[in-house]
């Protein structure tokens, strides 16, 4: 019996003793490994205060939910510029974020600076308005180029029954999705058989401000007595030129399209001042960049050509030549949907 006794004590004895190193074994493990590290995503936009960007900023930071382990900095000079952007970035490279998203403000002199942070090991992708292949991974296009042009002279075009004097209110002569959009357009009005009695007038720009927007809209309609329509490619523009065309008396005679946002445009679309304004969702952007580059930082995907990424809801999104990546096609609103929209963005 008392050996019997002492067999149980030395079996307990050793099984504590397993069970310690084990658990000794376990905390030295946690202490070897290393705690997860969160992936710091700089969105950098055109400029604070548009509503298009605090949009795509709200989607960068649903998308940061669902991965769980990405901080966004969301950061963009007072002003348009080049320059401030170049500052900005400068500041990112110093403070050593994980990658940048930009919505450059002009395709070429962004590069050094977009070079230097990658030469810091930074990813840096643009989207909306991009940077020239040297300084960027890729760039996330909302949607196709010549699509985005050719629809909005198409749009404009039945809005003025395929006839009269148009003219195209953009954002700054150095935004370069706006200037491509814009060879679109003079190419549909040249070669589309259907507006041979349309013409192209003037191009203008209102440098994404909305009292230069809306000074250069008034100057439209004192040069153009005759002027049938305007499209505007920028949220900032299109919102401007509806206030112009309404202070003025001229809702009905000057029709009224382009790109914009549905919670600025709600109110003028609902009035008959523009029968309908087309946009990607601006928070899908956010979404897909911060997807994207995410992917990228933790090395699922490289960013180039032949590349497909898994971007949450947005399915995949396959890279191009010349690292060109599309998002979607473009959506009107008009009075039948703009409600529902506008209470989003």
């Amino acid at each position: 019996m008392k050996k019997m006794v002492a067999i149980a004590i030395a079996m307990t004895l050793v099984g504590s003793a397993a069970v310690f190193v084990g658990c000794q074994k376990s905390e030295k493990a946690a202490e070897a490994a290393p705690a997860q590290k969160t992936v710091r995503i700089a969105i950098l936009v055109k400029s604070l205060g548009n509503g298009f960007f605090e949009a795509v900023h709200d989607g960068a930071n649903e998308a940061a939910k669902e991965l769980g382990d990405v901080e966004i900095i969301y950061q963009g000079p007072s002003s348009a510029t080049a320059e401030g952007q170049i500052e900005i970035i400068n500041n990112l490279i110093a403070t050593k974020v994980d990658a940048i998203a930009i919505s450059a403000n002009d395709q070429d002199a962004l590069v050094p600076v977009c070079k230097k942070a990658m030469d810091a090991g930074i990813k840096v992708i643009s989207f909306d308005s991009g940077v020239s292949e040297g300084g960027r991974i890729l760039h996330l296009a909302p949607s196709d180029t010549e699509l985005i042009g050719r629809s909005q002279m198409r749009q404009l075009a039945e809005m003025v029954n395929y006839e009269g004097e148009v003219a195209i209110l953009s954002a700054t002569a150095q935004a370069t999705n706006q200037n491509a959009w814009i060879e679109y357009m003079k190419k549909e009005i040249a070669e589309n058989p259907k507006m041979s009695k349309m013409k192209l007038v003037a191009v203008v720009y209102g440098d994404d401000s909305s009292d230069k927007s809306y000074r250069e809209a008034l100057g439209l309609f004192k040069s153009y007595p005759n002027l049938k329509g305007i499209t505007c490619p920028t949220t900032v523009g299109v919102a401007a030129t509806a206030k112009a065309i309404q202070d003025q008396g001229l809702t009905g005679k000057v029709q009224l399209g382009g790109l914009g946002l549905p919670s600025e445009m709600k109110a003028y679309v609902e009035a008959g001042v523009s029968q309908g304004i087309a946009l990607w969702n601006p928070i899908d952007l956010g979404y897909t960049s911060t997807y994207i580059l995410y992917d990228i930082v933790k090395g699922k995907n490289t960013g180039m050509e032949g590349d497909a990424i898994s971007a949450g809801r947005m399915g995949t999104i396959k890279v191009g030549a010349h690292g060109s990546a599309i998002m979607g096609e473009p959506f009107t609103f008009n009075k039948e949907n703009i409600a529902k929209y506008a209470a989003m963005f």
